[in-house]
């Protein structure tokens, strides 16, 4: 999620590379941004000096080290966290920080590579208008942002931040569906995925809800509705409310 960011921020002319101070411990990593983005500060530790007095820090780890990050963070005089970690609370973070330290917490998604992402966020309890309206000029460069009660993150992550994976899995099973029909692969894949950019532009720019696409779509005892009632008969409808519920289950779970 990090290297998305920082590949969506680049690619939006947020800043330029000069301006962003990338922390990676894997060199290769480090390798690969630095022979993108020339010109882009690669470290492979935080130090003092980095940091510009008005920015903050955005704080893309696994959880099982954030604390610790964050830790090293607030002796280098960092006072304000955007912490992308999956699950982890603001409260666990403010902790280790010097006191009257921000933290904000955010669940962007990884089509944030392509500015198209889609984050949302809650402040802490040390976090004012203007620490959200920074972090949501960091993310909204990438993409649309909302702001909800830090109690509604655990179900955006099950939800948005985990959602990219669920639809790469149905163009997958789609692909191989026509493939297994008989069309060749390379047709196979334009046609799914040109469908899933073209129906997502419907449903965003009619105004009309899913439901109804639906149904515009589906003649009485026609192919799609042959299509639907397969689907409907192996519960998928079902299958995506249980994946959302347990992925929002485990992130609640990291964050204990």
């Amino acid at each position: 999620m990090g290297t998305a960011l920082v590949e969506g921020l680049l690619g939006a002319k947020w800043a330029g590379p000069e301006e962003i101070a990338v922390v990676d411990l894997v060199e290769d990593r480090r390798t690969a941004l630095s022979d993108a983005h020339p010109g882009l500060v690669v470290l492979d530790a935080p130090g003092a000096g980095i940091l510009d007095p008005d920015g903050g820090a955005v704080l893309a780890v696994k959880p099982d080290v954030a604390e610790g990050v964050t830790r090293v963070l607030g002796a280098l005089g960092v006072t304000r966290v955007l912490s992308l970690v999956s699950g982890l609370q603001t409260q666990r973070l403010e902790a280790v920080l010097p006191a009257g330290a921000v933290v904000v917490r955010a669940m962007p998604n990884t089509p944030a590579l392509v500015e198209a992402g889609v984050s949302a966020l809650a402040g802490g309890t040390q976090a004012f208008a203007a620490d959200l309206d920074w972090a949501e000029g960091v993310l909204g460069a990438v993409g649309t942002v909302v702001r909800l009660p830090e109690r509604h993150l655990d179900a955006v992550t099950g939800l948005s931040g985990s959602g990219p994976a669920y639809f790469f899995l149905v163009v997958e099973s789609l692909i191989e569906a026509g493939v297994l029909a008989g069309l060749p692969r390379d047709v196979s894949t334009t046609l799914v995925v040109e469908t899933f950019i073209g129906s997502a532009a419907l449903l965003r720019d009619t105004g009309e809800g899913p439901a109804a696409l639906r149904e515009a779509v589906t003649s009485p005892g026609g192919t799609t509705a042959a299509g639907l009632r397969a689907l409907e008969s192996r519960a998928v409808r079902s299958a995506f409310l249980e994946a959302v519920a347990s992925a929002t289950e485990r992130s609640r779970q990291l964050g204990h």
